[in-house]
């Protein structure tokens, strides 16, 4: 299960995923002239998602742009599912054999383990035939929005304990596809975010999808983040409820029941799905929105939350983790010290 430090000041160990005031801070945004942050930005598409990117020194946008865009390419040709010359991809023909993978799949196969042992299997990487089953079997941006109905079995997924990972050695049971679309985003901007801000000095802002992570030196208020449940342009009022808030390090991640989501026949499917069953969580959450110290961890806790239902109202809380949920009906909740007021300002960048 994830864990807070009890002090704040403590130091937290490998399988903590912590949200101290002194670290991972959520405030509402002080702003109130609608100016944009300081810095430069930048935007682009890659993984099948919006990237963002932010930095405090306009003149190293070009570089951190470079550097970011190389990152999320390795990222890419490592992790992903829908590639058939993707690394993950031919994991498949290794038939239960242990393989040597690369130290960059081998970070993120190590990430998405620890999201399964830290949400008790809520957040598990060998849904990957199950997502196929249920039709997210290429990018989504591909996939036909409407189409003839579905046989999904109700079945548990193999299993995260069945991936065995010691240094770059995996074994994987025959016939076990991972997905790590799960925690390969968050992870990502954590590392790039990380990688730039050590190679460049300043401040920065990577938001890919909007799983958010921040490094470096901290702009005058915190980074500004607009979380909304629907996807849009920083410079469209959002629409459905939203809140504008601050961060001043680590992580800020959304999950959604609404964002990425097909038809088939009479079945309104979607892409977080319950390892237990194989098929969709059911959607008590529209979307929901946690602070952790990474963005990874972050990631999980609000992919698990999704899964958990009306419990991971509780969970969270015990977690200590700041975090926003929205019900199907529009309902806000909020649990651990997310700021209780929504502001709306369209120059921040948006989260979803």
């Amino acid at each position: 299960m994830l864990h807070t430090a009890a002090d704040p000041n403590q130091a937290t160990g490998p399988d903590q995923a912590t949200a101290n005031p002194d670290r991972t801070t959520v405030a509402p945004d002080q702003t109130k002239d609608g100016s944009s942050q300081a810095g430069a930005t930048a935007s682009w598409r890659a993984l099948g998602t919006l990237v963002q990117l932010v930095v405090t020194d306009p003149r190293s946008l070009a570089e951190a742009q470079r550097l970011l865009a190389a990152d999320l390419s390795e990222v890419d040709a490592a992790c992903s599912r829908f590639r058939a010359d993707s690394e993950i991809r031919r994991l498949q023909n290794a038939h239960g054999r242990p393989v040597r993978v690369t130290p960059l799949l081998a970070e993120a196969i190590a990430v998405a383990l620890r999201a399964a042992r830290l949400t008790d299997g809520d957040v598990d990487p060998t849904v990957g035939a199950a997502m196929s089953a249920v039709g997210y079997d290429r990018d989504f941006d591909r996939i036909p929005r409407i189409g003839p109905p579905l046989v999904v079995t109700t079945r548990t997924v193999p299993g995260w304990r069945e991936v065995h990972l010691e240094g770059r050695s995996l074994t994987l049971p025959a016939g076990v596809e991972l997905d790590l679309g799960a925690t390969a985003k968050a992870w990502a901007a954590d590392r790039s975010a990380a990688r730039i801000s050590a190679r460049l000095g300043g401040g920065v802002l990577v938001s890919l999808g909007g799983d958010i992570a921040v490094a470096g030196p901290v702009p005058e208020g915190g980074w500004r983040v607009r979380v909304q449940d629907v996807t849009g342009s920083p410079a469209d009022a959002p629409v459905g409820p939203s809140a504008l808030i601050a961060i001043r390090a680590g992580g800020l991640a959304t999950s959604s029941t609404a964002a990425r989501r097909w038809q088939r026949g009479g079945d309104v499917l979607h892409h977080i799905l319950d390892p237990r069953t194989s098929r969709p969580a059911e959607a008590v959450w529209r979307t929901v929105s946690v602070a952790a110290d990474r963005c990874a961890d972050a990631n999980a806790a609000s992919t698990a939350a999704v899964i958990r239902g009306r419990g991971a109202l509780g969970w969270l809380a015990q977690l200590a983790l700041p975090s926003r949920l929205v019900d199907a009906t529009g309902v806000v909740f909020t649990v651990a010290g997310w700021p209780d007021e929504p502001v709306a300002v369209p120059s921040a960048i948006p989260q979803r």
